[in-house]
């Protein structure tokens, strides 16, 4: 089936207390993966292309490979901007073919990251595009993105609630304590400010920061009412992993093929676990 955007699944997704996993694309064995994973497990899924990956794979490229994959599916699949920095390059996403985009603007003044973002909402939601906004900082390192610990904010639930009524987002992502990269400890997942914001908006909340985090802390803030969830590291270690260990054991292995297969096979079987974890298995809807 076509691209479809999250409203095709985020509001189902809240309402029976599952998540949708944001899978990222960094090249075609990745987009391959997360698709075959989906097909296998029945889920809904959400492929996300920050600005990093979509300078280094070519624009047209990710939503031709994004295309291709939930056409050939079947599936409901959103093709989602990570963390898109400007107005500008939102609006360049939807017109090249994005289905659903962040803006986040968390590191603008709380009113000016209304302002944006509602700019942002109203010409998205205008050609049935979903929209995720973010407030709050969350830590770590994610392509251009570092924020230090000491600079990581935990999202005020007041304002978020009234970010959500001005702004009329579709997913909303809250700093609760989750950070970006692999932790070098167990996160501390303030789980009071999900639980409170989720009860006073529509939208589902966005946990930034999937990858590392305990499966009994991801099952309780599904149960809080985190209907989103981004995942890359945990597929990038997958599929490094691999291939560091195929090189060393085979110094003279050079077709890319025989180290490519295998590394795409371990991000398949972690993102397969994910939708098993995040409950999205046999919830797709198909058209």
């Amino acid at each position: 089936m076509p691209l479809v955007s999250m409203n095709a699944f985020l509001p189902q997704a809240k309402s029976e207390g599952f998540a949708v996993g944001q899978f990222n694309m960094n090249n075609l064995e990745f987009v391959q993966a997360i698709i075959e994973a989906g097909k296998e497990e029945q889920s809904p899924l959400i492929f996300g292309a920050s600005e990093g990956a979509i300078r280094y794979m070519g624009l047209s490229n990710v939503v031709a490979l994004a295309k291709v994959a939930a056409e050939e599916s079947g599936l409901p699949v959103a093709l989602h901007l990570d963390h898109g920095s400007s107005f500008e390059m939102v609006m360049k996403c939807i017109q090249a073919g994005f289905s659903s985009v962040m803006f986040d603007g968390s590191h603008y003044p709380f009113e000016e990251n209304i302002r944006l973002t509602k700019k942002v909402v109203e010409a998205a939601h205008a050609v049935g595009v979903s929209v995720e906004g973010e407030l709050g900082t969350i830590g770590g390192v994610e392509d251009d993105l570092e924020v230090a610990d000491e600079d990581a904010m935990i999202a005020d639930p007041d304002e978020a609630i009234r970010f959500w009524e001005e702004t009329q987002v579709d997913a909303l992502a809250i700093a609760v304590g989750t950070a970006h990269g692999m932790y070098q400890g167990e996160p501390q997942i303030r789980y009071d400010v999900i639980e409170k914001v989720s009860k006073q908006v529509d939208a589902p909340i966005v946990l930034h920061g999937g990858s590392g985090v305990p499966d009994e802390s991801i099952k309780k803030a599904i149960s809080l009412g985190v209907g989103k969830i981004n995942v890359n590291t945990e597929n990038q270690v997958a599929s490094s992993k691999v291939i560091r260990q195929l090189l060393s054991e085979q110094p003279d292995l050079i077709d890319p093929r025989k180290y490519l297969g295998p590394a795409r096979e371990a991000i398949k079987e972690v993102v397969k676990a994910k939708m098993r974890l995040f409950g999205s298995s046999n919830k797709a809807v198909k058209s």
